[in-house]
């Protein structure tokens, strides 16, 4: 193709107008960042939100945690994660800080238990075997049916070192028992109803004014409904021994009980409304023994003292007081005093009678006593003593030597008069062991009169005869009775030789016996010709018959 000449004839073509494009001045390429940040933002935002308290837990051991694999455990549901482990200001508790979840920050709250489960050998058994695959865990445990707007209400726990006896979840009552003494009790020690384990021991510990033990137990429900306001609640540890007209026997709750120790109750219907269901943190007794728990009510106590002017050795605070083989009350001290006039000390024994054990006759007394302004167990002591009831000291046992005091009506006992006082004094007599020893006292006196002097004087004369006859037998009887003897030994000789079987004189017998029996064959022939001869008496004896002329007998 040619070129055209400018200028041809051809169509012009305009010249095109050129224009710039503004430029933005941010990029769509930041966009990205921004929106990561967002989202990290949104992120963080949420997390927050979602994120529970923090709250730190003392313990005296870090004893298998570890930060970030430790979980806090509620009824076995993971609720947070440890995330540190440090000291408190003088290092002597380790303070774990924990991250709850936010669905169960009202758990942070007054009353919430924490403590690290890890395998443990108790008297209640085994417990927290699975932390030997999963590695230890913190427990928790809370009082449930709280409602705090699903906030934290506290943040700074003390740890427990062992596991709570019983937690808030389980169902059932606990109650107060107030005993003398803790004795082998220890938490988790069991309670049994009927000899069936229906709850443990949770906790004791000394009561205000020391005086006393509050232990506290936890029975399970639907058992709990046999706890009523007449239970009553005694010490089974150990075994109960007892020797009665029925012989020995043994009483013991469990071989558990034997170890460990452990508390029974049984329902005795003697208080009012007893048979009610108790409430929750009821305040019951813990009785030291079965019997005692189970015993008739005292009644209203009744104090006496006694005096005694001879040892006790082996009478102690709380020795019964026996009347009929029931027991009247007990001792309650023991004090000494002494008696300007014989110069010598005495002992007085305290104790407190119930007179509403002696049963109907008491009742009878206390009405016509109180018709009459007068004190019931003066009035009746009053009479008692008139009639010969005296107190005495008796041994309980013979291996040890324990004591009681019993009141008996003493067969010619000297009158004493009764005058009602405060305590009320009742006459005694000498035990069965000082009667005793007068009666060895006085048997010695009567052996220190016997004249032993003048026996002896007696006895050494009557030994010097004696030997003078000994002597003289010795020397006189002997030598003949030796002759005698010899003498009566040569007679004897004499004699066997006079009975030997060649002796002549055994020979001459034969002979004269053998000479005796012919003289009785013919006198036996003699007898029977006279009995068939009768005439031969007077005419004689005939001539002999011939033989063969006779009549001849067929």
């Amino acid at each position: 193709m040619s070129e055209q000449a400018p200028g041809s004839g051809e169509e012009k073509f305009a010249s095109p107008e050129i224009s710039r494009k503004k430029k933005s001045r941010i990029s769509w390429i930041w966009l990205v960042p921004v929106v990561a940040a967002l989202m990290g933002l949104s992120l963080v935002v949420r997390t927050w939100m979602q994120a529970g308290p923090d709250i730190s837990i003392s313990f005296n051991t870090a004893e298998g945690l570890e930060v970030g694999k430790t979980q806090l455990r509620y009824k076995d549901v993971n609720i947070g994660t440890v995330k540190s482990i440090g000291f408190n200001s003088d290092r002597s508790k380790v303070v774990v800080q924990a991250e709850l979840s936010k669905q169960v920050s009202d758990l942070a709250r007054e009353g919430t238990n924490f403590w690290v489960v890890r395998p443990r050998l108790d008297v209640s058994g085994v417990s927290g075997l699975g932390t030997l695959l999963s590695g230890a865990y913190i427990g928790v445990d809370a009082e449930e049916g709280k409602d705090n707007g699903n906030r934290a209400t506290k943040l700074s726990f003390e740890g427990l070192e062992t596991p709570p006896a019983v937690t808030h979840d389980r169902a059932g009552k606990r109650f107060m028992l107030k005993a003398s003494d803790l004795g082998s009790l220890d938490i988790g020690s069991p309670v049994y109803f009927r000899r069936i384990n229906v709850g443990r021991v949770i906790g004791y510990a000394l009561d205000e004014n020391g005086s006393a033990v509050n232990v506290e137990v936890f029975v399970d429900a639907p058992n709990d409904k046999f706890v009523t306001n007449g239970t009553r609640f005694w010490n089974a540890s150990g075994v109960d021994f007892s020797v009665n007209a029925d012989g020995l026997k043994v009483r013991t709750q469990s071989l558990v009980s034997m170890a460990v120790g452990g508390v029974a109750f049984a329902p005795v219907q003697t208080a009012r409304d007893g048979d009610a269901a108790a409430k929750a943190d009821t305040e019951f007794d813990l009785y030291p023994t079965e019997a005692a728990a189970k015993a008739n009510p005292d009644g209203e106590a009744f104090p006496i003292r006694m005096r005694f002017d001879q040892s006790i050795r082996g009478l102690a605070v709380g020795a019964p007081i026996d009347f009929n083989g029931i027991t009247l009350g007990d001792v309650t001290q023991i004090t000494l005093d002494f008696d300007p006039a014989t110069k010598r000390f005495y002992s007085l024994v305290d104790a407190t009678l119930y007179p509403e054990r002696l049963g109907r006759v008491y009742e009878e007394v206390r009405e016509r006593a109180i018709k009459e302004g007068d004190v019931a167990g003066g009035r009746l002591l009053g009479v008692m003593i008139k009639h010969g009831l005296r107190a005495q000291l008796r041994t309980a046992n013979l291996l040890t030597g324990q004591l009681y005091v019993v009141l008996d009506n003493v067969p010619n006992a000297k009158p004493v008069e009764f005058v009602m006082s405060e305590p009320a004094m009742i006459p005694t007599v000498p035990g069965n062991l000082d009667q005793l020893q007068q009666q060895v006292t006085n048997i010695v006196t009567k052996i220190e009169k016997i004249p032993f002097d003048k026996i002896g004087e007696d006895l050494r004369a009557t030994l010097a005869s004696t030997s003078k006859l000994m002597n003289r037998l010795d020397k006189q009887v002997a030598p003949e009775a030796q002759k005698a003897l010899k003498a009566a030994k040569d007679s004897m000789a004499n004699i066997n030789s006079l009975l030997a079987s060649d002796a002549s004189l055994p020979v001459n017998t034969e002979r004269a016996m053998q000479e005796l029996s012919r003289a009785a064959r013919s006198l036996r022939a003699l007898a029977d010709f006279l009995q068939s001869n009768p005439e031969a008496l007077l005419r004689g004896r005939g001539d002999d018959p011939i033989p063969g002329a006779g009549p001849v007998r067929n």
